[in-house]
């Protein structure tokens, strides 16, 4: 049975994600961050198939590095990975956040964190290959600031957003270009837009789509073989924002996000 592992799994698309995927065979690996709902999704996932429980706070870089040591350890036949967990652009007016690692929160649990912990698993997936990396992402894109990477000038919630997923969308690109030829795939999609989830509500924002709407992306992404490398828009394939393909900008965000890590 395939295995796959999902990070904010205990709410929104990531929940509806592990369902559908635990009902089809696979053996889920549901992270959350708060151990009693991560504990309770896990039995109700049980109900339909075979799941585990793995709580780590994504805001802490070594928590990061913890769970991935976790699931490499319990599950050495991980096929799949969902970087699905992100924070998104906050209530109106509220200011800038950070990490428990002082980095600005946005970019830290959507970024930072898809980062680590990929690349900490990646021994695992190139191990079983043929595997994959899914990065769920967003239409919604702002280049980095390279000048102010962690945004402590004019912070604006969703330009933070915005940013952190444009950092996703470009690192995906990277790391598929590096991983070419090992059998493991990375890709990234905008799953669809202002999802029934309590991060757009929080917003203030009236939902247009089912998270339903927006598992079909991710699963067609973590079931079936649709290249690497790619953008897609839902099922479609689509393009990111266009300063997520130049090689100046990747290489800058690289250098940048390994000295954000201490790398």
């Amino acid at each position: 049975m395939p295995t796959v592992l999902i990070t904010g799994a205990t709410s929104g698309l990531g929940r509806h994600v592990a369902f559908e995927l635990v009902r089809s065979g696979h053996v889920v690996l549901a992270h959350g961050r708060d151990p009693e709902r991560t504990r309770a999704l896990v039995t109700e996932l049980r109900a339909e198939g075979e799941a585990h429980a793995f709580v780590a706070d994504l805001a802490s870089t070594a928590q990061v590095r913890r769970l991935a040591e976790e699931v490499a350890a319990a599950h050495p036949r991980l096929d799949v990975l969902v970087n699905n967990a992100g924070v998104g652009a906050g209530a109106r007016g509220s200011g800038r956040e950070v990490s428990l690692d002082g980095h600005e929160l946005r970019l830290a649990v959507n970024h930072l964190a898809p980062v680590v912990l990929t690349r900490a698993l990646l021994p695992t997936l190139r191990a079983n290959a043929p595997s994959r990396v899914v990065n769920v992402g967003s239409a919604g894109q702002e280049p980095l600031d390279f000048a102010d990477p962690e945004f402590t000038r004019g912070y604006d919630g969703v330009s933070a957003y915005c940013r952190s997923k444009f950092a996703l969308a470009a690192h995906t690109f990277t790391l598929a270009g590096e991983l070419a030829g090992s059998g493991v795939s990375v890709n990234v999609l905008h799953p669809a837009t202002y999802m029934d989830t309590a991060m757009v509500r929080e917003a203030g924002v009236t939902p247009w789509s089912t998270v339903a709407d927006g598992a079909a992306g991710v699963l067609a992404l973590a079931t079936r073989e649709l290249g690497s490398g790619g953008y897609f828009d839902g099922t479609k394939p689509s393009r990111a924002h266009a300063a997520a393909y130049d090689p100046e900008v990747r290489a800058r965000l690289e250098e940048t996000t390994e000295r954000l890590l201490g790398a």
